[in-house]
């Protein structure tokens, strides 16, 4: 999180904080600059322009460097502009830009956006509220490419389902006309937000073009163009001014559980392929004891050849950086499962991951303490390995009757046994990652996002055998997604 502060800050004094979200390129950067532009009372005639962002306009090699290698640290960004109360609006202002979702095909980074703005949520100096949450988007977009809807999605996923008169639309580059197809095309991916009293997406227009250069035939362009703005920054100050702050106690609640579905699902995947490995050991098992069941009336020894599963700790990439930036995995050393990978960037420390709850872990088959925990640079993986056993051995395995007659039937049952416990424990873990989707759809603006339709895909597949009528209702929850939505879908797997 990057912190750009212009003034200073009076306690005592109404503050509005917005969050602006599009792709790089639809003029978020200058827009943050017209509206400090206006706040500070620039007007036209001045001939200045103040500037508090970086460029956005940067080199094409340069800015394919920068996504790769910029700091993840620097993927949102806090701008405040204080000392105007008063003057050109009743209150102070601050944005919160988000330039890197959907920066790069690596979920990984959105994730960490995500991330950092559930910690600005939830910390002591982030912000508690938010009056508006602002999808950016340019004149002219007729049709939303798949990444703008990926973007937006990823956004919407993020807030309690309290927040629709929050959110709004601005245009950038516009005429100052309505622009229809843009609105159409906004209706078409179902964004839930304010609506004006044509029942179309509550939408304001800026021409932020200010900062270019006065010539003689650009003067009386760029002279239109701040009138658009300026009264885009007046219709804007209008609805800050009357729309009601949101708490973001249920918006957090929600991100808390994202995460642990994402986890759940992840870690969910993990143990079914372990039990899938387990109950291959064990019919190899069977069939080795009914192929020598004649040496084991004899009481004969033999020796069998299993795939054995064993879990093993796995590096991977990550690591200490600054004080409290810590990308690595947390995991349960003794259910030996790693609890939480995907997006696990900032907890330095196991109790503060966001899969903990009172003190326990909501991921890992027994819920343990996060004591039990570690974080660091490893996850656990499980594999299987060749290995040659005797029917003393398999005796040790599995508890049996010593009776030599009746042993070959008695370790079949107890394998059996085995292959049921197993499913039983496989349906009881999918139904606790259900539990995450039961909450969602209670709390949450928009259940059926882009990374939670994955999810959920995944959900259906280890479910359908086991519980049909669960999979009947996720299936219901994503039905209704139209073309739009499974492009996005199938960006976010690239």
């Amino acid at each position: 999180m990057r912190r750009v502060t212009f003034g200073k800050k009076d306690k005592k004094k109404p503050n509005k904080t917005i969050l602006l979200v599009g792709e790089t390129g639809a003029g978020k950067t200058t827009l943050v600059n017209v509206m400090a532009n206006y706040i500070m009372g620039v007007k036209f005639e001045d001939g200045v322009w103040f500037q508090i962002t970086e460029d956005e306009e940067q080199d094409e090699e340069e800015e394919k460097v920068r996504r790769l290698f910029e700091s993840q640290t620097s993927n949102v960004i806090r701008y405040e502009i204080f000392g105007f109360e008063g003057i050109t609006l009743s209150y102070s202002l601050t944005i919160i830009d988000t330039p890197g979702f959907g920066n790069t095909q690596d979920i990984t980074q959105d994730l960490f956006v995500s991330q950092s703005l559930y910690d600005l949520f939830r910390s002591e100096d982030g912000i508690s509220e938010v009056d508006a949450v602002a999808l950016v988007l340019k004149q002219g977009d007729n049709r939303l490419s798949d990444r703008l809807i990926y973007i937006f999605d990823s956004v919407m996923s993020l807030f309690g389902n309290d927040i629709n008169n929050n959110i709004i639309s601005i245009i950038t580059h516009s005429n100052g006309i309505s622009p229809p197809n843009t609105l159409a095309a906004l209706k078409a991916i179902l964004i839930k937000c304010a609506r004006n009293e044509k029942d179309e997406p509550l939408h304001i227009m800026f021409d932020n073009c200010q900062h270019e250069e006065r010539t003689d035939k650009t003067i009386n362009l760029l002279r239109n163009a701040d009138k658009i703005s300026g009264m885009g920054m007046k219709n804007f100050s209008i609805y800050l001014k009357n729309v009601k702050p949101l708490k973001l106690m249920m918006t957090t609640a929600v991100l808390n559980e994202r995460i642990r579905l994402a986890a759940c699902i992840e870690n969910l995947q993990d143990r079914i392929n372990l039990i899938e490995m387990k109950k291959n050991e064990i019919q190899q098992t069977e069939k080795a004891l009914k192929d020598h069941e004649k040496e084991m009336k004899m009481n004969e020894n033999f020796i069998v050849e299993v795939d054995e599963p064993y879990t093993y700790k796995k590096p991977i990439d990550g690591g200490r950086r600054l004080v409290f930036f810590f990308r690595g995995a947390v995991s349960c050393k003794h259910c030996k499962e790693t609890c939480h990978y995907r997006g696990c960037t900032l907890a330095w420390n196991p109790a503060y991951c966001e899969v903990m709850e009172n003190g326990r872990c909501t991921v890992c088959k027994e819920k343990c303490l996060a004591s039990a925990h570690v974080k660091d640079t490893w996850i656990y993986v499980s594999r299987t390995r060749k290995v040659r056993k005797t029917l003393e051995e398999m005796r040790k395995k599995y508890v049996i009757n010593k009776l030599a007659s009746a042993e070959a039937q008695n370790i079949l049952k107890n394998l059996q046994q085995e292959k049921e416990k197993l499913e039983v424990d496989k349906a009881k873990w999918l139904c606790e990652a259900y539990e995450h989707v039961e909450t969602l759809n209670k709390i949450a603006l928009k259940v059926e996002t882009v990374s939670t339709y994955v999810d959920l895909e995944t959900l259906i597949e280890k479910m359908q055998n086991h519980d049909e009528e669960k999979c009947n209702l996720m299936r219901e929850m994503i039905q209704n997604v139209d073309s739009l939505f499974k492009r996005a879908a199938t960006y976010f797997r690239k």
